[in-house]
């Protein structure tokens, strides 16, 4: 991660306070640092309350109790995820990579995370809501991006919150490390094999996707 990017806030001033003016009765928020905090706790019923009063340009997570905001994608996390889309129609056209998924996550489905790419059958979504549940979701998609949080949020907490939802395989791409992790065998909340590829490996998808990846496409999109 360069300098210039993190020590990026997360959130514009002028983002907050649009958010602030809008939020429910009895959800104080802070911005601390650049980041946005609720100064109680908050509950998910408060949350989805406020993600849908939130305004276009601020997109928010409920991961491990907390309120947390996704940073928009860039051109180079973009044209990752095509590439993602394009892999996976040449060998299963049966399913689709749909993009910035909101899905109920962690015990009890009390997390909402947006994954950056939701890989299902096709026509899975078809009437669901803004959070869906994990069911017959085969892989979750993260794709890192150039903010402070994207270590504890998309390498530690979202594969957790995936791991407890029993989705099959969590894939993370790794931009700052020019990786490809697959996660696969959820159990106890936590997935039990997880191996790590660079960028231009053959990765290996397990059941139930079963494909092969050819990663040497994401070198053009190392920055």
């Amino acid at each position: 991660m360069t300098p210039s990017t993190a020590e990026r806030p997360q959130m514009p001033i002028e983002d907050f306070e649009q958010l602030a003016s809008v939020a429910p009765e009895g959800v104080r928020l802070e911005l601390v640092d650049g980041r946005v905090r609720t100064k109680d706790p908050l509950s998910v019923e408060d949350f989805e309350e406020l993600e849908r009063r939130a305004p276009e340009t601020v997109r928010l997570e409920y991961i491990n109790g907390k309120l947390e905001v996704k940073a928009i994608p860039d051109g180079n996390h973009r044209e990752i995820l095509v590439w993602l889309q394009e892999q996976c129609m040449q060998h299963r056209p049966d399913l689709r990579v749909y993009g910035e998924s909101g899905v109920k996550t962690e015990a009890y489905r009390k997390g909402r995370a947006r994954t950056d790419g939701a890989v299902a059958p096709k026509g899975h979504f078809k009437g669901h809501r803004e959070w869906s549940a994990s069911d017959g979701i085969l892989v979750a998609v993260e794709i890192t991006s150039h903010d402070r949080d994207t270590h504890q949020r998309d390498r530690i907490d979202k594969p957790v919150g995936y791991a407890t939802v029993d989705i099959p395989v969590c894939l993370l791409i790794d931009r700052d490390n020019r990786t490809v992790v697959v996660y696969s065998e959820p159990k106890d909340g936590r997935y039990q094999q997880s191996s790590s590829y660079p960028w231009g490996s053959t990765v290996e998808l397990p059941p139930p996707m079963g494909i092969t990846l050819d990663t040497e496409e994401l070198k053009d999109y190392a920055d």
